[in-house]
């Protein structure tokens, strides 16, 4: 066999994963001082891999179980003295050995090309968040609620559009108080709040949320007086009949962009100056403290953390608190104006999702007397979504993608 051919897929290396990997044949292989290995592609693409890293990863005993593709190598047990003390190519594929251990061991050259490219990052996978304003979009992405429901190939454009612009809906779905869970659990596992797993949207003789009224809500976030805001939250109409109560939506991304490029002392108010926020509720006591829009650790995705009802001391020096509140005006304005915030009727058998850290939703006053308007709601946490669209790109990838992708998760190893 030519030195790079690729095997056969029943003998191909194990990798520490559910993915297939094209046969990216190594070109060349050294050995560093350290102990390690540079591996070379013919494109010039070279990736150096600790011995450490490697002995991790390979296959059991003692490394990467077979069954369940995890590491079963107890880190006392690892010997860190461990050395690569050769390293050669057989059709196309790493093979090391491990000293003192004395034991040979073949690694799938795509899977090393996948982790040198930086495939492996939690968002490499993942659709690219694109900004929008209000000259963007009149509505959100609409999708044919029952081919989501049926259709695993639908269900992933829809929720790459969902990453893509932080918001996408369906329509003509039954409006039926479970279509909610129904669709979400599509998805993932629903996350419970102190609102329920699912809960309704509607005027309330005793609300213990503003969102239970008939006012009109500014763009806004769910949650902030949470550690972690729920990601995503998905609202069912189940009628509607009011006036008024349009429902609207505002790129927080998008709104921050223009803080940061034409307003920067404003942006930098909203990033760095904290807030304690706290839910108001006779059973429940829920706090943090952090800025209107909170970048984390700079990696995406951002938090914001942007609705009055909830926000209640501020957490800085009292120098600091005229100008923070100015911030927080000028965000009112911007995200609330006709350039960010888009307005569109919520129909009966209509469901919209969006990324409840990104997006800043809200609605316009209603009269109550007018009819009934009833929404039931859930939401996700983001890492149950992120997981839903890799599995089902590479689900689709396969060539068993015609099958239906099972629901439960201990059967979804394909």
């Amino acid at each position: 066999m030519p030195k790079n051919a690729p095997v056969s897929t029943m003998h191909q290396p194990l990798t520490p994963d559910y993915y297939s990997y094209e046969w990216a044949a190594v070109e060349s292989v050294s050995c560093s001082t350290d102990g390690g290995v540079v591996v070379s592609w013919k494109d010039g693409t070279q990736f150096e891999c600790h011995p450490l890293w490697l002995r991790e990863n390979a296959p059991g005993p003692g490394g990467i179980d077979p069954q369940s593709k995890e590491n079963d190598l107890d880190i006392v047990d690892l010997n860190l003295e461990t050395r690569i003390t050769n390293a050669h190519i057989e059709d196309g594929a790493l093979v090391v050995r491990f000293e003192p251990e004395g034991r040979s061991v073949t690694f799938h050259p795509g899977w090393l090309r996948h982790v040198a490219e930086g495939g492996h990052q939690p968002f490499a996978s993942l659709p690219e968040p694109q900004l929008w304003k209000a000259t963007d979009f009149k509505e959100p992405p609409t999708y044919d609620g029952s081919s989501v429901l049926e259709s695993d190939q639908v269900l992933s454009q829809w929720l790459d559009d969902l990453l893509t612009h932080g918001m996408a809906r369906l329509t003509g779905l039954p409006t039926t108080t479970n279509t909610v869970q129904a669709v979400a659990n599509r998805i993932g596992v629903l996350r419970e709040t102190n609102f329920g797993t699912t809960w309704n949207v509607s005027v309330d003789l005793n609300p213990n949320s503003t969102a239970n009224t008939s006012m009109g809500l500014p763009a806004h976030s769910d949650l902030p007086s949470r550690e972690t805001p729920p990601g995503f939250q998905l609202l069912h109409c189940l009628k509607n009949t009011v006036h008024g109560g349009s429902s609207t939506m505002t790129d927080g991304l998008a709104v921050a962009k223009y803080f940061e490029d034409e307003e920067p002392e404003i942006f930098e108010l909203l990033t760095s100056k904290k807030w304690t926020f706290s839910n108001r509720d006779g059973c429940e006591d829920h706090r943090w403290t952090g800025p209107i829009i909170d970048k984390g650790d700079g990696r995406v995705p951002w938090t914001f953390r942007a609705f009055h009802p909830v926000r209640g001391f501020p957490a800085m020096p009292y120098r600091d608190i005229t100008n923070a509140y100015l911030a927080m005006q000028r965000l009112g304005h911007v995200a609330n104006s006709d350039a960010f915030q888009i307005q569109y009727d919520f129909l009966p058998g209509d469901l919209v999702a969006f990324d409840n850290r990104r997006i800043l939703h809200g609605r316009t006053a209603f009269d109550s007397t007018s009819g009934t308007r009833k929404l039931r709601g859930t939401y996700l946490d983001c890492d149950e979504v992120y997981s839903r669209v890799r599995v089902l790109r590479r689900y689709l990838a396969t060539t068993s993608a015609n099958k239906s992708l099972p629901t439960a998760r201990k059967d979804c190893n394909a």
